[in-house]
């Protein structure tokens, strides 16, 4: 029977999937679940539908389970189901894709914590970093459909710039030019709503190519 073992590499609890550990599954439900029902949510915008589209991902990506090939980043694969999932759908409803909900740094799997302070935080402080969510998430909804996709593949989900042309089906150039000029434009958004970096450098500094 498979182990629940936090450390376990997800390569590792596929194969004990595939030789039929009930355990394996829910260890990798329980680890995943939350990112690709955030990353859903961001995308539909309704909590219900998010719910059900993030549970037929998973039952695709179950059943695909057999194709999955270990060379590569399980979370990736888990999230290219995931986002056709939701795109299809929103295509079937003729709904614009891409949209968020939500600040970006709210989810601990996402990797864009553009609000989180290592120091201890005063009451002030928390809240400053509640306003600049806030701003950063009205500057995202302002950005074209297409830049915001990539954005949310890279800053939500954590993929890197071969991940979001896999998911997306871009060309590597084309998602690179896309999240360089989304960080121009949405640097500019937080200049104009009074949250301009210092010395008006881009957005995300730590970000490179």
């Amino acid at each position: 029977m498979g182990t629940t073992d936090p450390r376990t590499p997800d390569a590792e609890l596929v194969e004990q999937a595939l030789a039929g550990s009930e355990r394996a599954y829910a260890e990798l439900l329980r680890r995943f679940e939350r990112p690709v029902y955030t990353l859903v949510l961001r995308m539909v915008r309704d909590r219900t539908l998010a719910e059900d589209l993030s549970q037929e991902a998973f039952l695709k990506a179950f059943d695909k389970l057999p194709s999955f090939d270990p060379e590569r980043k399980l979370s990736s694969w888990l999230f290219k189901i995931a986002h056709n999932t939701a795109i299809d759908h929103l295509r079937r409803r003729g709904v614009e894709t891409s949209s968020l909900d939500e600040p970006l740094g709210d989810e601990p799997e996402g990797r864009a914590r553009e609000i989180e302070d290592a120091a201890a935080e005063t009451p002030e402080a928390a809240a400053e970093r509640s306003d600049l969510s806030r701003a950063l998430t009205r500057a995202v909804e302002r950005l074209r459909p297409e830049y915001r996709q990539v954005v949310l593949l890279r800053y939500q989900a954590g993929l890197e710039y071969a991940e979001i042309a896999e998911t997306t089906g871009y060309p590597l150039g084309t998602v690179k030019t896309y999240i360089h000029r989304a960080r121009k434009e949405l640097a500019g958004h937080l200049s104009e709503a009074g949250w301009a970096p210092p010395g008006g450098a881009e957005t995300s500094r730590r970000e490179t190519p």
